[in-house]
């Protein structure tokens, strides 16, 4: 059985809508902070919306039409644009979850974390696809994959711990030149205020967690979550003892890794064509 897809609203269509966001908004003399209060939203979630990385959901177009007395104008733009039906819908609540983040740790075992994937890495990534996406639909999907990077470069970046096996930063994916690339750009990503990366050796005889990669997530009110995919699906982890467990499953692993600054030393020796 195929999960259910939600369509994914075009990016440039995205973008237009936040402007007009943006526009009543101003015109309504509110700050963005303002409007966020009197919808019991989040800043970072206006803001969002109005630079076009995020979608207006139809609630709070409804919401913001009544509040900026705007006549259902942002409630009608929403309704009458473009889709990509791209984006599974048991990703979307995770992807919303990933954006309002204040902290993200995550394990990876088989294939970097999208937030840490160049963009020769996506495409590469997407054209092992099975079965295969067309050319439209890989571009569209890396497009979106790298505007989800934003979060890693804002004023006040969130905390983000990544932990990868060994594996996943020998595998060639894409060829010797993405390989390269790819390299470079995680000991650009490690040099980032906020970001913590570690490389688990394939050498260790112990490993806290061989069930798979997986996503603890802290949200802006506080609440511990985790997040985990299979092939076919993915699971928002919610209980506080399965979240505890996935925690020290973590703490184990940071451990376990080399530390940040022996992982740089790695990445160095592996871009010189060491082992």
């Amino acid at each position: 059985m195929h999960p259910r897809k939600r369509p994914r609203k075009n990016a440039s269509a995205m973008k237009l809508v936040g402007k007009l966001v943006a526009r009543f908004r101003e015109a309504a003399g509110l700050t963005q902070r303002e409007l966020a209060e009197r919808l019991n939203a989040h800043e970072e979630t206006i803001a969002s919306i109005e630079q076009g990385r995020r979608p207006l959901k139809p609630d709070m177009a409804e919401a913001m039409d009544q509040l900026l007395e705007t006549k259902r104008a942002l409630e009608t733009a929403v309704e009458n644009m473009p889709e990509i039906d791209l984006i599974p819908a048991w990703a979307e609540e995770y992807m919303d979850l990933e954006s309002e983040a204040i902290a993200l740790s995550f394990f990876a075992n088989q294939v970097l974390p999208g937030l840490l994937q160049p963009k020769p890495y996506a495409q590469a990534v997407f054209r092992s696809r099975v079965p295969v996406f067309s050319q439209d639909e890989i571009t569209a999907l890396v497009t979106s994959r790298l505007e989800r990077q934003e979060i890693l470069r804002p004023k006040v970046p969130p905390a983000i711990s990544f932990i990868l096996s060994e594996a996943v930063v020998l595998a060639r994916l894409g060829g010797d030149k993405v390989y390269a690339e790819t390299l470079r750009h995680l000991h650009t990503c490690a040099e980032l205020p906020g970001i913590t990366l570690q490389v688990i050796p394939l050498s260790r005889q112990t490993h806290a967690a061989l069930d798979g990669p997986f996503v603890l997530i802290e949200t802006p009110d506080h609440q511990h979550l985790g997040y985990t995919e299979t092939q076919r699906g993915s699971q928002i982890v919610s209980d506080p003892d399965e979240v505890s467990i996935l925690s020290q499953k973590y703490a184990m692993l940071r451990t376990q890794a080399l530390n940040p600054e022996d992982t740089k030393a790695l990445l160095d020796r592996l871009l010189r064509g060491e082992q």
